[in-house]
């Protein structure tokens, strides 16, 4: 049934249920696109304007004010939604924050700064890591990493010895 061919009486009351049947899915498509496109950032600015909005509309209508509560209780659960959706695209994170104080963005100051940082950390109050070998049948023994660099470094040597002769 068009438009046209409703009765007079009933254009107003079609109307509503319309209103009221996809403001909630368009509000919905909009923010989702919104999301995606700007982040969840945007959708708390939208949903602050929508809110104000909504709440500084004169209402003449009775019950106005029930009616302006559930219109925030849409906006409110429909951004929730959107913002849970796994398409929402995240937003970056501040990194200025998190900026250590007095950290540079020169390069070269960064690096001297790191090198400064690894010196100054040196020798690490960590002590050696510690292998261990659990082949079956072999050698059992747990020996640190300088031995297991020495025994590479002599393993190494043995084998330039072997390729030249």
């Amino acid at each position: 049934m068009s438009v046209h061919t409703l009765h007079p009486e009933r254009v107003d009351e079609a109307r509503m249920h319309a209103y009221s049947t996809f403001a909630p899915l368009l509000i919905h498509s909009l923010a989702q696109r919104l999301a995606r496109r700007l982040g969840t950032r945007e959708l708390d600015k939208l949903e602050a304007s929508l809110v104000r909005l909504i709440e500084e509309t004169a209402v003449g209508a009775p019950h106005g004010e029930a009616m302006k509560e559930f219109a925030v209780e849409l906006i409110v659960s429909t951004l929730r939604n959107v913002r849970e959706h796994p398409d929402a695209k995240l937003d970056l994170e501040e990194i200025d924050q998190r900026r250590a104080k007095g950290r540079s963005e020169i390069q070269e100051t960064l690096e001297e700064q790191l090198q400064s940082g690894l010196e100054g950390s040196f020798p690490a109050s960590d002590p050696p890591a510690v292998v261990s070998t659990a082949i079956t049948g072999g050698s059992k023994d747990i020996v640190g990493t300088d031995e297991v660099l020495r025994r590479k470094k002599e393993a190494s040597r043995r084998e330039k010895e072997h390729h030249t002769k």
